[in-house]
């Protein structure tokens, strides 16, 4: 008599805290997904809603879990217990409780797993949205996969210093996010980008195009997710993932921390150029933002969003601001972007 194959296995880990309102739906959306024996591992942070009567209700389901903190552990810890204490499947997905997972998303990431043992993680692309009951239709692209090398995928980060998830898209191979290790609490506002990296050190990386993975929620007090009022936090988040990163995989070549370095100070320029175009010298530290793009990059003056500052100082900030004798550099960079965003949101990177 043959033997039924195994089907995936796959633990998604949701740490709550005061989202009870969202956790119902969030957790269909995993209970929903077909070709994948899922768990659910609830971990109530402490929450003072109705977030324990909720969880009550769904641990009615075997497939669900649940713990409650008896004191707040705050949202690093809370993910670190799910991802390396509890989760035993064959993948893991740490999903927030006010996002979603989209429908067929694990079945799909774990038919690249199983054809690629050499994959760590495989993501999808990241639907943005505001209201559950309204979530906002897309335009599918071609359905396909695409497997990097691992050190082919960090060079893509080094190359625009930017993170390329939200999270709730990214499935982990469990032995490679253990073996990893998981958030830093001493990155607490970047750290899932230095996660990232970490898994592709030492692992391919997978994207599936098409349908989407994941649906991300976007609003003012999104859970855990932190709004910067200093115009250098960004930068200085980046900068330090990079730098903890490489400090940790001297290994690499040596040519993608200063790729790294590049993009940060590009975009640090950047931001001094767009004060003067707005005439935002008053809010925008400009020289400071010159200073620190010299110290991450030592040949800053080299760049042409250097250049650029040197032309609008020339002109000075309120000439610059009246004329928008610059609008068209800026229209180009603009169109530039939105070129590159829909090239990842058809190829992921």
């Amino acid at each position: 008599m043959t033997q039924a194959p195994t089907r995936p296995t796959v633990d998604v880990v949701i740490p709550c805290y005061n989202y009870a309102r969202f956790l119902g739906a969030c957790v269909r959306s995993v209970l929903d997904q077909p070709g994948v024996d899922v768990r659910v591992l609830i971990i109530d942070d402490t929450s003072t809603d109705d977030t324990p009567e909720v969880m009550a209700e769904l641990t009615k389901d075997p497939r669900v879990e649940g713990r409650r903190h008896e004191v707040n552990q705050g949202h690093i810890a809370t993910y670190n217990e799910g991802l390396l204490e509890w989760a035993k499947a064959d993948y893991t997905v740490l999903l927030s409780a006010d996002d979603l997972l989209a429908p067929g998303a694990l079945a799909r990431a774990a038919e690249v797993f199983q054809a690629n043992p050499n994959v760590g993680m495989v993501y999808g692309r990241v639907v943005y949205y505001a209201d559950h009951d309204d979530l906002p239709s897309i335009v599918t692209p071609p359905a396909g996969r695409t497997v990097w090398s691992g050190v082919d995928w960090i060079e893509n980060r080094c190359r625009t210093g930017q993170n390329v998830l939200s999270s709730p898209e990214a499935v982990v191979r469990t032995s490679v996010q253990q073996r990893v290790g998981g958030y830093r609490p001493d990155l607490p506002h970047a750290g899932d980008l230095e996660m990232w990296m970490r898994i592709a050190a030492v692992s391919d990386i997978g994207y599936v195009r098409g349908k989407p993975a994941a649906y991300y929620r976007v609003h003012q007090q999104s859970m855990f997710r932190t709004q910067f009022s200093s115009v250098f936090a960004d930068l200085e988040q980046r900068q330090a993932v990079f730098d903890r990163f490489f400090a940790e995989h001297p290994d690499l070549p040596p040519r993608l921390k200063n790729l790294a370095n590049r993009s940060i100070a590009k975009d640090a320029l950047w931001r001094a150029v767009r004060a003067y175009d707005r005439d935002k010298l008053a809010e925008i530290p400009t020289e400071e933002l010159v200073e620190f793009a010299r110290e991450v990059y030592p040949h800053a003056e080299r760049l042409p969003e250097y250049r650029a500052l040197g032309r609008r100082k020339a002109l000075g900030p309120a000439l610059c601001s009246r004329t928008q004798v610059f609008v068209g550099a800026h229209l180009a960079k603009r169109g530039r972007g939105l070129i590159g965003k829909q090239v990842w949101k058809w190829r992921g990177q």
